[in-house]
């Protein structure tokens, strides 16, 4: 079987190769920039059904070489999707009547609904959208005003019915089948971590894990929810890592409410701060049990009777003053009392009877997800209720999906999951928010269906409350009130980090200016950002991510000032300077060294590792690095491993040859040319 690239795609569904690869690339293949291209050979069936779900097609399962005749793109009917004005009234799948040139839909209209109305394709319809400034995709609802303006640009006159009955209004939920008390097995305990920024709650789950996820972090702060496993006397138990930066509090709350037992980190040589008391407020709350893990009993000042007091002032008594909580003394740099706290976390999880029904359909929720390249949208699942397998139909939140891979915490893949496991799924029609319900359905008909009724019934919500629909809705409201603000688009790797930097910039105090998120998405900075930007007149800020090829260009030539960040606290500064009138924070950057990408190399696992010179200074692992393609900067964020010959090594001199990896950056290309520097903030003056 020949190769599968975009020219084959573009000649199967009968859509242009520039869409195509506009769709790839929103999907996570940044790496597909021609014609030519080919897709790699693990995402061919993954890539394939999803453009099969994109432009509802139905047909068999398609050789890899696409097929030769021009066939146009059929219906789930197996209908030719044209739309003959004169044609007999006859109803279509989306509850659309049409009489001659007149269509009557439902309110409010989902894009997939009006493009089989209409006879056309769901791209053509989302192409038009984007025009008139709305962003949806093909299972989203639209404004009534816009549906009738596309159809209006169709020849065709669009009326709606009468409204969805109010029962139809809420979604249906997806039936559960009753609990049997005989199928009933015990469960694995699942742990959150929370405690103060620095009190050492990861570097202590690192200690049990046997890893480092602390030293990879950009900044030295988790930045992102994770997950993992680990068996202690034959007991298998979950820990669940939430941030302790304060800009995360929600994604603390959402960690407290799907875990069962809550590790207090609190060191010993600084007793209670004001997270430890909202981190212990989201565990009491959540009604689950506390065990305080007294941390760093290894340094000299340490006191663990000044955390016993605290505990008393916040309303915990410890075992050892008589009360009912358990404390357990430990240290993350030693290793000192892990056992013991592994000990108490079992003794806990014995006490609460943890079962669940390996048997039932798979319950769960999302701990954390983004869109990754090669992957397209993925999301960490913690397994609450039954066995989740791989062909298993999903639904989470406003999405659905077959589930092509799971991938556990190790970075194995693997067929099924148990209840009080974390694992990765792949295969959902989009990115679902934190804290949304997993739910497995009979079929892949029933899981589109609700997905499709919450995403109308969000929609119809949306409307009723009159809220800002579109980039021209958004921009005559701030005209006609006259909102002085500094308008912000945020693009993140993941939904935790996009909200935690939206809810940072809601509170940031000013009384001149308000920093107002007009948008917050996940996934590299895309031609549909800059579009929405210069009709908002806003800021496009991406932390962790790359901006797409082509996007500076279109950025220059609409106005629109894109700001790329990977550490929260810089992004955090410069926004508070910007709205206090400081444009610019002034700034000293000294360059200490230039590479230049002489070869790429492929690896059977893994990323890409661009083969580099080192033309002068030195290169160091965890330097700040920018990446310049012709004189554009398309990456800024650091150095995060280099290789000498095969040799890891933490930094190359001048004139020697090295292999460099970037922190969520992998789209080289030769002649690229990597500039290492240093930066030192100075808050501008007045």
């Amino acid at each position: 079987m020949s190769d599968l690239t975009v020219k084959i795609l573009a000649k199967r569904y009968g859509v242009s190769a520039r869409d195509i690869i506009r769709e790839l690339n929103d999907q996570g293949f940044e790496e597909i920039t021609s014609v030519e291209d080919v897709i790699d050979s693990d995402s061919v069936e993954l890539v394939e059904s999803y453009f099969n779900d994109l432009y509802d097609s139905d047909e068999p399962d398609l050789p890899k070489g696409g097929r030769k005749s021009n066939k146009p793109v059929r219906s789930s009917k197996g209908q030719e999707k044209n739309f003959p004005k004169d044609q007999e009234s006859k109803k279509s799948k989306g509850s659309a009547v049409s009489t001659g040139g007149k269509v009557t839909v439902s309110s409010p209209v989902i894009v997939k609904d009006l493009a089989e109305a209409l006879g056309k394709k769901p791209n053509e319809i989302i192409t038009e959208l984007i025009k008139l400034g709305e962003l949806a995709g093909i299972n989203q609802a639209i404004s009534d005003a816009n549906a009738k303006k596309v159809a209006a640009a169709c020849g065709v006159d669009l009326e709606f019915g009468a409204a969805p009955a109010p029962a139809k209004a809420v979604p249906a939920p997806v039936k559960k089948a009753a609990v049997d008390p005989a199928q009933l097995r015990e469960r694995p305990p699942v742990v959150t971590f929370m405690g103060h920024v620095d009190h050492g709650k990861t570097s202590l789950q690192d200690k049990v894990r046997h890893t480092n996820v602390t030293a990879g972090e950009a900044g030295a702060i988790t930045q992102h929810i994770g997950a993992s496993s680990v068996k202690f006397n034959g007991k298998d138990i979950t820990f669940i890592d939430t941030p302790g930066h304060a800009a995360f509090s929600k994604m603390r709350a959402r960690g407290a409410d799907c875990t069962d037992i809550v590790v207090l980190v609190v060191s010993a040589a600084e007793g209670f701060k004001p997270q430890t008391v909202e981190a212990m407020n989201h565990a009491l709350g959540a009604k689950v049990p506390i065990v305080v893990a007294i941390n760093k009993i290894d340094l000299p000042d340490a006191d663990p009777d000044k955390v016993l007091l605290n505990m008393q002032q916040n309303g915990l008594t410890s075992e050892d003053w008589g009360g009912d909580v358990g404390t357990v003394r430990v240290s993350a740099k030693t290793g000192e009392g892990i056992p013991d706290l592994l000990e108490r976390l079992l003794l806990e999880a014995q006490m609460l009877e943890l079962k669940a029904n390996p048997k039932a359909p798979a319950e769960g929720v999302v701990l954390e997800a983004q869109l990754e390249q090669g992957f397209g949208p993925t999301a960490h699942i913690l397994v609450q209720n039954g066995t989740l397998h791989v062909g298993d139909f999903a639904l989470c939140g406003e999405h659905h999906g077959k589930i092509r891979s799971l991938i556990n915490d190790k970075g194995e893949r693997v067929k099924s999951v148990a209840p009080g496991f974390p694992v990765k799924i792949v295969g959902l029609s989009g990115i679902p928010e934190a804290g949304d319900q997993l739910e497995t359905c009979a079929s892949d008909k029933e899981a589109r269906q609700i997905a499709a009724e919450r995403t109308a019934a969000k929609r119809q919500e949306v409307l009723a409350s009159n809220a800002i629909s579109s980039a021209e809705d958004l921009f005559s409201k701030l005209n006609k009130e006259e909102v002085n603000s500094l308008n912000i688009i945020i693009k993140s790797d993941v939904r935790g980090s996009g909200e935690a930097i939206a809810q940072s910039l809601e509170q940031l105090p000013s009384e001149k200016i308000k920093a107002a998120v007009v948008a917050n998405g996940v996934g590299p900075i895309s031609e549909s950002d800059i579009d929405l930007a210069a009709a908002t007149g806003s800021l496009v800020v991406g932390f962790h991510v790359r901006v797409n090829p082509g996007v500076n260009d279109l950025a220059k030539k609409r106005g629109v000032e894109i700001r790329l960040y990977n550490i929260i606290y810089e992004l955090l500064e410069d926004i508070t300077d910007a709205l206090a009138g400081k444009l610019e924070p002034e700034r000293k950057e000294k360059i200490t060294g230039q590479a230049r990408i002489l070869q790429i190399f492929e690896l059977s696992k893994g990323p890409k590792i661009c083969g580099c010179r080192v033309d002068s200074g030195l290169v160091k692992v965890g330097a700040k690095a920018r990446v310049w393609r012709n004189r554009e900067l398309i990456y800024n964020g650091e150095v995060i491993s280099l290789k000498h010959f095969k040799d890891d090594v933490r930094e190359v001199k001048a004139g020697l040859e090295c292999g460099i990896r970037l922190d969520n950056f992998a789209d080289f290309i030769e002649g690229d040319e990597i500039e290492i520097y240093e930066i030192e903030y100075k808050k501008a003056t007045l």
